[in-house]
């Protein structure tokens, strides 16, 4: 079969990058052509090399079929491709050919029954596509990114490449892709090219009367424009690009010793336990399921390593954190508890104000893994101003809300949180009391 394609010009970009790059993304705008690209690249491959085997991942199965789908069926009928060259098999959901190429549509949601996405552990890949890439975890995209290139690439003499497509957003796809193309800093083998509906001449007219129908501002300078720095929620307390400078303030203060630890109980949240000097967070320990005397022997074992007073010790004291405070002697966190200043609502949204202004400031630094860094992003993008008109009082978004928002307990925030209570906190005989 051969197949004559008409790409646009950012699309001829995305072809040739994919011959030299293991990571192309493409898109930051809506009508780009992006699912267009994705599915003509797949068929194109599956026809010139029998055997290959790509799949295309997006955060939720319904949508991949209800959207990326319908686009596959409608460049098979551009193309002219006969029916009975391909089948889905919606059993297993996958696209196969007859001669032996194949296209699996994963569904990469997270699961609480699969939190490291181990499902894709054995999976083998020649290449592989991620849709909107912005709705999709970054450990799954991590996970599956190592699955490309296991299946046929030298045989077939192709390479291990990964599209990507998306639209602006201030997730992973922003510091790994946009940042380092707007600082000119993008590594060799990453590719990033922005199209927007203008640069796609087939729907150009008509998809930007849509976009500027749209009537939140905010949107319509994602879409429309393409624009990532667009500050669309104006409840944040701390800017994305902000968030950023933690991975490299070195100048940070170094101060005194401290230990936070955020304790949940039997996979009931992630329990972290994180020590600190000054506003450096220097070394951290996570369990994803826990007992307490286990918590209380990371803690020990910290404080002995880095000769930390107990009074710098500080443990969320809800929940069965409190059996952990009374068995240390240490300080406890009460989240609800009053405030030390009245014109907040309660201790934690002070602390959490103050972390916000910490971090505007530059004075927090710490280092992790990329993985943690994007759970942390993640959680610090939900520290937010929350119906403070009601009672005059400065109040942030309450933990349950971020749970419906995030799907998950922002545990990294609470750690960041309760470090401001050292800050808040008054000092009495140059010792911090807790009320």
């Amino acid at each position: 079969m051969k197949l004559r394609i008409t790409p646009t010009y950012k699309q001829h970009l995305v072809y040739e990058a994919l011959r030299q790059s293991h990571e192309v993304f493409f898109g930051g705008g809506a009508g780009g052509g992006k699912s267009w690209l994705i599915c003509e690249s797949r068929l194109i491959n599956c026809y010139r090399y029998p055997g290959y085997k790509s799949f295309i991942a997006r955060e939720e199965l319904k949508r991949l079929m209800a959207s990326t789908y319908v686009t596959w069926c409608k460049v098979c009928r551009h193309h002219g491709i006969p029916e009975t060259d391909w089948k889905l098999n919606g059993q297993y959901n996958y696209i196969e050919f007859k001669n032996g190429s194949r296209v699996d549509l994963l569904d990469v949601k997270r699961l609480p029954s699969d939190p490291l996405y181990e499902r894709f552990g054995s999976l083998e890949y020649t290449d592989g596509a991620f849709e909107e890439a912005g709705e999709i975890d970054f450990l799954a995209f991590d996970v599956l990114k190592t699955r490309i290139g296991r299946h046929l690439n030298k045989e077939l003499n192709i390479p291990a490449t990964a599209l990507i497509t998306g639209n602006p957003k201030k997730n992973w796809t922003y510091t790994r892709y946009y940042l380092p193309h707007k600082n000119g800093t993008l590594d060799s083998e990453t590719s990033f090219i922005q199209s927007l509906y203008s640069d796609n001449p087939y729907t150009a007219e008509s998809y930007g009367k849509v976009l500027s129908n749209i009537s939140d501002e905010a949107t319509r300078q994602r879409l429309k424009f393409g624009n990532w720095d667009y500050d669309s929620d104006p409840s944040a307390l701390i800017d994305g690009e902000v968030i950023e400078n933690i991975w490299t303030n070195d100048w940070a203060p170094i101060g005194q010793r401290y230990i936070i630890a955020d304790i949940a109980r039997y996979g009931s949240d992630r329990a972290i336990i994180t020590y600190w000097e000054g506003l450096r967070l220097c070394e951290f320990i996570t369990f994803d399921i826990s007992s307490t005397t286990e918590i209380q022997q990371a803690i020990t074992a910290l404080r002995v390593k880095h000769l930390v007073p107990l009074s710098n010790i500080l443990v969320d004291e809800d929940g069965v954190g409190g059996g952990v405070k009374d068995n240390l002697n240490c300080k406890g966190f009460v989240n609800n508890s009053t405030a030390f200043n009245p014109a907040y609502s309660n201790l934690k949204s002070e602390c959490g104000y103050k972390l916000a202004e910490m971090i505007r400031d530059i004075f927090v630094d710490c280092d992790m893994s990329e993985r943690e860094r994007e759970i942390l992003r993640q959680d610090l993008a939900q520290l937010k101003t929350f119906d403070s008109d009601k009672d005059g009082k400065l109040k942030i978004m309450p933990k349950e809300k971020i749970k419906d928002n995030i799907q998950r307990s922002p545990d990294w925030l609470d750690v960041f949180i309760m470090r401001m209570w050292f800050f808040v906190a008054p000092v009495q005989r140059g010792i911090h009391t807790i009320r």
